[in-house]
């Protein structure tokens, strides 16, 4: 039987028009969730899966809908292991008022293997060399210098992933500042540190007997990643006295 969060004393309105803030969506949704936190809620709206309204000093308040609505996200992870970027389109459709079929756990290629897992190797587009040099606009000299130095890597069949272009633009900005190569090695060490710290989290449950546990290691590998780098974010922030707009 299907639960709906929205329910319950204390949390809406005899209209249910009524907003709440995020620790009352995660009161709402921890009966039918219990493993679900403020993090989680916050990571599912930074994917685009709800839209919370803003006060003016910024806090989330939450509608009815909302709340269903994440309920509604949540137990598709649960239930069918769905990509988040799958369980987006399907909430839309429906929103446009029309009615698909709910995705197979194995249809779409991002969902992974038959066996519900992510199929192993990238699933984003890969890149060739004359690509990456043209999309960053940098020399074959610059990207011999960086890949010296262990700041972008290419895979054996010397193709990278998307996200090389990200950083080789990245590493050309920062070089208009003077901060060459080899000052960027403590950036790259602190990154893969903290990429280790995600892999000690998510290693048990890629190593799990259950399919399905092993396709939430997935989401939670994204997860914890978007929190990492919002917290070095504002770590830096912090410690340099700024505020980034």
């Amino acid at each position: 039987m299907r639960r709906t969060p929205t329910g319950g004393a204390g949390h809406g309105t005899a209209g249910g028009d009524r907003l709440v803030s995020i620790g009352s969506v995660l009161n709402q949704l921890r009966d039918e969730f219990p493993e679900v936190t403020i993090s989680k809620i916050r990571f599912l709206e930074s994917e685009g899966l709800v839209e919370p309204q803003r006060t003016p000093s910024g806090y989330r308040k939450f509608s009815p809908e909302d709340v269903e609505r994440l309920a509604q996200v949540l137990r598709m992870q649960r239930d069918h292991y769905l990509p988040l970027k799958v369980i987006r389109e399907h909430l839309d459709a429906l929103a446009r008022g029309e009615r698909p079929p709910l995705p197979s756990q194995g249809g779409p290629a991002e969902a992974g293997g038959a066996d519900g897992f992510p199929a192993e190797g990238p699933t984003a587009a890969r890149v060739g060399r004359a690509e990456l040099l043209a999309a960053a606009e940098v020399t074959e000299e610059e990207l011999d210098e960086w890949e010296s130095y262990g700041l972008i890597t290419p895979s054996a069949d010397s193709s990278y992933d998307a996200e090389s272009v990200t950083v080789a633009k990245l590493i050309a900005d920062l070089g208009r500042f003077g901060l060459e190569p080899r000052h960027l090695r403590a950036m790259k060490a602190a990154a893969d540190r903290e990429a280790g710290l995600v892999e000690q989290v998510v290693a048990p449950l890629r190593r799990h007997r259950n399919p399905q546990t092993r396709a939430h290691a997935e989401a939670t590998t994204k997860e914890l990643a978007a929190l990492s780098v919002r917290l070095h974010s504002a770590l830096v922030q912090t410690a340099l006295g700024v505020r980034l707009p």
